[in-house]
């Protein structure tokens, strides 16, 4: 099940929990409102009075959330008490000195995943490409859309091509085939026909850039970008224009890469549904694309950009490549700067590459990689790839009953075999049974948090989906989640972060099926980096869907059953990419699909 399912079913909510702490503490000889004694310390229990009014049948209804239990005399202290103990501690949204905090504000607490020093990953950079090969230019604009970043690079760089003639392709495809997808939030015209010319101007002048030097791009619709709009897909943010761009948008300039589109994310990042609609899946029209990185995914799988910038908070890079064929690289946390980009989520959100190779994926990110002092969570980190090496040697860890049930496939199965086959060294591995959905109240109080002001001042109102498991109920239900069990979780993520240190002292690599819930929410929150790579295909009988159930709209069926990509997901140690990278070239080059297309493109 869905991790943003299980949250509606099993997540503790307890919001005032905290009510407990301070029982008793008033000191002896001081009274509420007194004149402090000279020499006297200050006290909890002293303060104004703020907040409304609670009563002891208030807290009896709470400690169904909080699941605590007090006694009559108990809920009735913390109901005389409440207003000057625990209510003006929230002064600064509902007192007189109320303040707005910005969200580029992150919390004080920072997430570091590296807590073993061996884990810092490599020591030098070094980037490989692999050898440029001898292809002509196809004749047809289809086949040189659908080509993978790698080669539309060699071409543009041997003058082949040029960028305005590809960017010209790739506007048209946009034009021809939207309609369908709803991937385009903002196309940028203007400003790719421009980038373009400067970018053959200056490979004409002998200034190339390097291998994203004219390449047509898109991005993910939550980056900020200067003069042009950034509307997170959310209804109230439509008419949002930036003053600045962000700066993986500045290192993409900077590569002389061409920004064709801002393309489509579930609203506020969560799932494939936004203001223009749901975002579809090129290789079945008849269900979403997965989210919330749903354009960029629908965009690369469809050929309408050569590649584009996606964003993961719990998800949403791994889940639409899978179900859009593409392959998606979440870097490891801290590796590439958030700086301009939305917050959801302070210690969990990642930008990354969504392209159309594991070689194109990578050449993304050692364009966008490095600190910016806008991102207090940026590191620097080295980035040690080689597209010539081999992959034999390495130790491919898997969870052996994870390969024997939902969601594993006979393509998750078939590429731990393959691995076997090309020379790596399959290795069982195992983590504890630990309830690892308790990690959430982290992700769901910082996203609330980051949303307050729209939550409070009704603006989640104007959201399009209205669901259960949509932003709108899920911030207002976040209100209510315990300080206590926010701490309990953040504890529980460090312990959770040595058992993957454990793991990772046995293994090179994880080979996981991509969707399994459990390795989805820990490598998350541990900031693993991950690739998601097709590597064949399943049948389905019925439309998949990122959103809870709904009995009065069921979704589409299929007789015969639909044909659809499939991968797995490689998770790596901490800030070593490009070992994740190797694996995923020698079971992308076994399983031979990635220059597959889905019909009608």
């Amino acid at each position: 099940m869905n991790t943003r399912r299980q949250f509606l079913i099993a997540a503790p909510f307890g919001a005032l929990a905290a009510t407990m702490a301070c029982r008793g503490d008033r000191q002896t000889g001081s009274s509420p409102g007194a004149p402090p004694t000279a020499g006297a310390p200050p006290t909890f229990g002293s303060g104004p009075v703020s907040g409304p009014p609670v009563s002891a049948s208030t807290f009896e209804e709470a400690e169904k959330l909080a699941r605590v239990t007090m006694t009559a005399s108990e809920r009735q202290m913390a109901a005389a008490s409440w207003a000057r103990t625990m209510a003006p501690l929230v002064e600064r949204r509902t007192g007189p000195r109320t303040i707005s905090i910005d969200t580029s504000v992150a919390p004080a607490a920072r997430w570091n995943p590296l807590l073993d020093p061996g884990s810092a990953g490599p020591a030098h950079n070094r980037f490989v490409r692999s050898a440029s090969e001898s292809l002509a230019l196809p004749a047809s604009d289809a086949d040189i859309a659908f080509s993978p970043l790698t080669r539309l690079s060699r071409w543009i760089e041997q003058k082949a091509i040029t960028s305005e003639r590809l960017t010209n392709i790739y506007l048209t495809r946009i034009e021809q085939f939207d309609s369908r997808l709803r991937a385009v939030i903002t196309l940028t015209r203007e400003v790719a026909l421009a980038q373009a010319k400067r970018a053959d101007s200056e490979i004409a002048s002998g200034r190339y850039r390097g291998p994203l030097h004219g390449i047509p791009y898109g991005l993910k619709d939550l980056l900020d970008t200067a003069g042009i709009p950034t509307t997170y897909g959310a209804e109230p943010f439509r008419n949002r224009v930036p003053d600045r761009d962000a700066a993986v948008v500045r290192r993409l300039t900077d590569a002389g890469a061409v920004l064709l589109a801002k393309l489509s994310l579930g609203a506020l990042a969560l799932n494939d549904i936004w203001f223009g609609g749901q975002t579809m899946n090129p290789w079945l029209l008849e269900e979403g694309a997965s989210g919330s990185s749903a354009g960029p995914g629908a965009a690369t799988a469809a050929a309408l950009v050569a590649f584009a910038i996606g964003s993961e908070t719990g998800g949403s890079i791994v889940s639409p490549s899978m179900r859009c064929g593409v392959t998606g690289l979440r870097p490891a946390f801290g590796r590439v700067a958030r700086t301009g980009a939305m917050t959801l989520c302070w210690s969990l959100d990642k930008l990354g590459p969504m392209t159309r190779t594991v070689e194109d994926a990578m050449l993304v990110l050692s364009a966008i990689s490095g600190p910016d002092a806008g991102d207090v969570s940026s590191v620097p980190s080295d980035l040690d790839y080689d597209a010539t090496a081999s992959a034999a040697g390495l130790r491919v860890g898997y969870f052996p009953a994870w390969m024997k049930e939902n969601p594993a496939t006979d393509v998750d199965r078939a590429a731990l075999e393959t691995a076997r086959k090309v020379g790596m060294v399959p290795v069982e591995v195992q983590l504890p049974d630990w309830p690892y959905n308790s990690l959430m109240p982290v992700l769901f109080s910082e996203a609330a948090a980051s949303f307050e002001q729209l939550t409070l001042s009704g603006g989640l109102n104007a959201l399009h989906a209205q669901v259960p498991d949509a932003w709108p109920n899920l911030f207002r239900q976040a209100r209510f989640l315990s300080a206590v069990d926010f701490v309990q979780a953040d504890r529980f993520r460090r312990q959770v972060a040595m058992e993957m240190v454990r793991v990772f002292s046995q293994v090179d690599v994880l080979l996981v099926p991509s969707l399994r819930d459990e390795m989805l929410t820990i490598s998350n929150f541990t900031g693993h980096p991950s690739l998601t790579v097709r590597t064949g295909f399943v049948e389905v009988s019925e439309a998949r869907s990122d959103w809870a159930p709904d009995p009065k709209n069921p979704l589409p069926k299929f007789s015969p059953p639909r044909r659809v990509p499939h991968g797995v997901t490689i998770i790596g140690k901490l800030f070593d990419e490009g070992t994740v990278a190797r694996v995923g070239m020698a079971l992308e080059r076994a399983a031979a699909v990635s220059h597959e297309r889905p019909a009608g493109f």
